[in-house]
């Protein structure tokens, strides 16, 4: 099934395009310092990696951007109405870095200005900042967001087609041109409200989300004391590349070896769900950092920060708590036992003068649950149809059987983790088919006659039938009406699709939908597969672009749906460029995983068609996915596999003639 052409759209930019941007704070939850030590191994091979543990928080930057001819920032952001004042300079690049060197407001904004003109050649931007819900100057890398937030602006608006890493890199070198000498892992906050482990090995850089078990209730706050980043740093600095005392080496191994270790127990702490020994070993890496980093500068005397760390208040209330980024008296972090007394600790901690806010770190919901619509009738293939609906359709196998093609699919979803599944069916009446052949037991006349191998199929396809669930689409109003009849079925949690008409096979050890599941727990955003089509193909499908996430060129962050371009344009636009810099063009494989904002966007369009008395207008599931793409992002996974098209006559003989062999 090819998504519709009716709601493909493409975004390419306009001159007066406004986009809407948000970026985060970030704190980092383990692991301070160790990004720029872990940068030294280009020069002392002995020193190792440097590791952190980051996330991005509620609080952040909420801005307009649009082109300009010259580099401008506004604010109507309360927040910051007493130290703002409104900045404008000319795109050239000796004046960018002059103001960038100056120490200015907006230093950092001029750094990566600067950056962005001399390698990409790029026009003007216009910022306006809306709010500002992060605070500055805390640990918490407001200057980092706001230089996330400048590349971001640029990229989007000229197309540069950066993926996040290139995002948080230029933000990055954009704010070394300033006084500042950050860390890499400040600009973490490019990749948004979630918890990530960050790796820094030399020039290298590397960000895996990481998976947390059960709610974790942090609460974070800027002790509105002094800090003094600039001094940290260049006093840690001093004992880089190469250790010169004991006080260095005991630095070394702080940032080093010991950090790794505070960080592996970390990461597994937070996936088993281990709330109370992840708040222990928060203060067993702060009394670490006290003992073996502090020394190295007396800007890291914290009295403010301890004051609060020992308060007997506070104790019953956490499972322990450290300071945050450089350290100093900057911010304080605490891991609350409940969200009761998360709430309880802000409270309390607002009311001494400072000011205090939640972080709440939730499980990634893996994909328990998959919806199959095979509501339609199959009229290009009819008259088959009229006895037989599509999806039992008999397909031949590479282990000698002939399955029905709804078979195939469950066994897809049983083998990758799916635990119940839902299939949306026309009517009622339909609902008998499936029911004689999932949970009706074959005759002990026939059972007698199967192999051994035949009667085991026969358990296992009883024991799918234990896992379906039915819903009905009584009125037929498009593919995303058919997937919304399942809302209830998904709750809050993603949910796989799959094609009731495609099959799938995977070219690994790992069924396609697993793959499809593990990527999800990497990314934790709506999904959907791709494989690549010829040039000569694209007038035929509905082409994706974007910009890969990752090395291995598997995962692309989609940028643009365009339904049947032209070859032409999607020669000159559309090619996403392989490891070989030859560019590729790719189409939807046929799988998804929708979150629930799909569900929610999809009863939008539901009720406004109803409320506008429109009641045969078709809902597609395509609009909804790229309203939810505009808002939230959308990730496009390439799978080690293969689809059979079983839509029509021509796609079911080459299925039959292909899906059995090995």
């Amino acid at each position: 099934m090819v998504l519709s052409a009716a709601f493909f759209i493409t975004l390419q930019k306009i001159c007066n395009e406004m986009i809407k941007l948000f970026v985060p704070g970030r704190l980092c939850l383990f692991g301070e310092h160790t990004d720029w030590a872990g940068h030294y191994r280009t020069m002392n091979a002995d020193i190792a990696p440097g590791a952190a543990i980051v996330t991005g928080i509620e609080q952040g930057i909420y801005a307009e951007v649009e082109k300009s001819s010259i580099f401008e920032l506004y604010s109507s952001a309360p927040e910051i109405e007493d130290v703002w004042q409104d900045f404008s300079c000319r795109m050239d690049e000796g004046e960018l870095k002059r103001i960038a060197k100056s120490g200015s407001f907006f230093c950092y904004c001029a750094g990566v200005a600067s950056y962005m003109l001399e390698w990409y050649k790029v026009g003007g931007v216009r910022i306006r900042i809306t709010s500002m819900t992060l605070p500055m100057k805390s640990g918490l890398s407001s200057s980092a967001a706001i230089c996330v937030l400048v590349a971001r602006a640029f990229n989007l608006l000229y197309n540069l087609n950066l993926n996040t890493l290139g995002e948080m890199n230029i933000a990055y070198l954009g704010e070394l041109r300033t006084s500042s000498r950050c860390g890499r892992l400040d600009q973490a906050c490019a990749f948004g409200v979630k918890p990530n482990l960050m790796t820094f090995d030399g020039d290298e850089i590397e960000v895996r989300s990481l998976n947390v078990k059960r709610h974790l209730y942090w609460v974070f706050a800027d002790l509105c004391a002094e800090k003094d980043t600039i001094r940290i740093l260049s006093d840690l600095n001093k004992a880089y590349p190469f250790p010169n005392n004991e006080a260095e080496r005991a630095e070394h191994a702080a940032l080093g070896a010991k950090n790794l270790e505070i960080v592996d127990r970390a990461i597994r702490y937070m996936a088993e769900g281990r709330a109370e020994e992840l708040g222990a070993l928060m203060t067993e890496a702060e009394a670490m950092f006290d003992a073996m980093v502090a020394p190295m500068s007396p800007a890291l005397w914290s009295p403010k920060l301890h004051e609060v760390l020992k308060d007997p208040k506070i104790k019953p209330l956490v499972w322990g708590g450290k300071g945050v980024g450089s350290h100093g008296d900057g911010s304080v972090q605490f891991l609350a036992r409940s969200e009761a007394d998360q709430q309880t600790l802000v409270d309390y901690l607002n009311a001494q003068g400072l000011k205090a806010y939640t972080l709440t770190l939730k499980p990634v919901h893996t994909v328990r649950r998959a919806i199959i619509p095979v509501a339609g009738f199959g009229t290009r293939l009819y008259p088959a149809t009229r006895a037989l609906k599509k999806d039992f359709f008999p397909i031949p196998c590479p282990d000698g059987m002939v399955r029905p093609v709804i078979l195939i699919l469950l066994e897809e979803l049983v083998k990758s983790g799916i635990e119940e599944i839902c299939l949306v069916l026309g009517s009622e009446e339909e609902r008998q088919q499936y029911a004689d052949y999932f949970e009706r037991p074959l005759s002990e006349e026939h059972l007698r006659k199967l192999s051994p191998e035949a009667q085991e199929m026969e358990s296992r396809i009883l024991n799918i039938g234990k896992r379906l669930r039915y819903v009905y689409q009584q009125e037929k109003r498009g593919f995303g009406h058919a997937v919304y009849q399942a809302a209830h079925f998904a709750g809050n949690e993603p949910v796989m699709l799959l094609l009731g008409d495609t099959l799938y096979r995977s070219d690994s050890n790992k069924p396609c939908a697993l793959q499809m599941v593990e990527e999800y727990e990497r990314f934790n955003t709506l999904m959907v597969s791709i494989h690549p089509v010829p040039l000569s193909d694209v007038s035929h499908y509905g082409i994706l672009h974007g910009v890969w996430e990752d090395k291995e060129r598997t995962v692309l962050n989609v940028s643009t749906m365009y339904e049947k371009p032209k070859a032409s344009y999607a020669e000159e636009f559309l090619g996403v460029r392989n490891a070989s810099g030859e560019k590729e063009f790719y189409s939807v494989f046929g799988q998804y995983i929708l979150t629930p904002e799909v569900f929610a966007q999809l009863h939008e369009d539901i009720m406004k068609a109803d409320a506008e008395g429109d009641h045969a207008r078709e809902i597609e599931l395509t609009s909804a996915l790229e309203a939810v793409r505009q808002r939230s992002g959308m990730m496009g996974v390439r799978l080690k596999g293969r689809m059979f098209d079983m839509g029509n006559p021509h796609a079911l003989v080459k299925a039959v003639q292909e899906f059995s062999l090995p």
